[in-house]
């Protein structure tokens, strides 16, 4: 048994909880702004290079410049609607409820993960996990403990490749449907949400989300917490203009821990906790949210 603090009392089977969510009204994906651009903007240079076969040089540069732009907006504006439908901030009517969305990243871990889930049960609120399938499947107890006390696995990649903004389709659809399966076989739930590694996603992702049922999510402020050296500027930087909507972004998979004792997360979450209290706003699972709110 991987748990060591807190036993909570039985509760009914976790399926239901999560898969009614799979009814949350949500637009359906086509293909992103970025790839029709892309594409056209391919076909009209290889038009004009057919015509006029002395510019050539012009339109591979377009080209190159085109790709640069495409690189550029994976790695710096991950957010860009260019990528595809990418949900920032929650529904408006969870956002009049005094709702927020606190969200963890790459675990379950065996060591912080059990702590968080004390965290949140102590404050009574609700939050959802992007994990990734490889340590699903070495932690099954763990993951399934995250769902009996009420909150959300998400899907966050196979095995979180930091390659996987540069993947094609057919890579990218092996590692998600793999990380569906993976969970599902798990804890009988299937996810409904995923986040790319690192939040950096391609033209191409969008259309491969879509086709998995599931919808991206990126975050409103992070923490950064799997850079920072001590506590205060993770806190700071979630704290700032904290707003009833937002989506605050953690990890429990990948904590540092920079005086070589409790890790960051462990720090700043109560800290955390403790502000959401005193703004009146509450943490709940994304589906809960969504689920609730009706049309995005």
């Amino acid at each position: 048994m991987e748990m060591h603090s807190h036993t909570p009392p039985p509760v009914a089977p976790c399926k239901g909880r999560q898969t009614s969510a799979r009814h949350i009204h949500l637009p359906l994906w086509h293909a992103t702004p970025a790839l029709q651009l892309s594409t056209a903007l391919h076909i009209f240079c290889a038009v004009l290079t057919a015509l006029n076969p002395a510019i050539w040089q012009w339109t591979l540069w377009t080209v190159i410049v085109n790709h640069l732009l495409l690189a550029a907006t994976m790695v710096f504006w991950p957010h860009s609607r260019l990528l595809g439908p990418s949900m920032t901030r929650l529904p408006a009517a969870a956002a009049q409820r005094g709702e927020v969305a606190l969200t963890f990243d790459d675990g379950p871990d065996p060591i912080v993960t059990p702590q968080v889930l004390d965290l949140l049960d102590r404050y009574r609120v609700k939050a959802s996990f992007f994990c990734i399938a490889n340590k699903v499947i070495a932690h099954p107890e763990l993951t399934r403990e995250i769902i009996r006390r009420g909150h959300s696995v998400e899907n966050h990649t196979n095995s979180h490749p930091h390659a996987f903004p540069f993947f094609g389709p057919n890579a990218m659809r092996r590692e998600i449907d793999s990380a569906q399966n993976a969970i599902h076989a798990t804890t009988g739930i299937t996810p409904i949400f995923f986040r790319a590694p690192m939040g950096f996603r391609n033209p191409f992702l969008a259309p491969v989300v879509e086709r998995a049922s599931l919808r991206y999510i990126n975050w409103t402020r992070r923490g950064l917490d799997t850079f920072a050296k001590s506590a205060e500027p993770v806190y700071q930087r979630l704290q700032r203009n904290l707003a009833a909507g937002d989506i605050l972004l953690l990890h429990d998979g990948r904590s540092i821990h920079p005086h070589g004792d409790s890790p960051v997360i462990l720090e700043v979450l109560p800290r955390l906790l403790e502000h959401l209290q005193s703004l009146n706003l509450k943490s709940v699972a994304l589906h809960t949210a969504c689920n609730h709110a009706g049309k995005l």
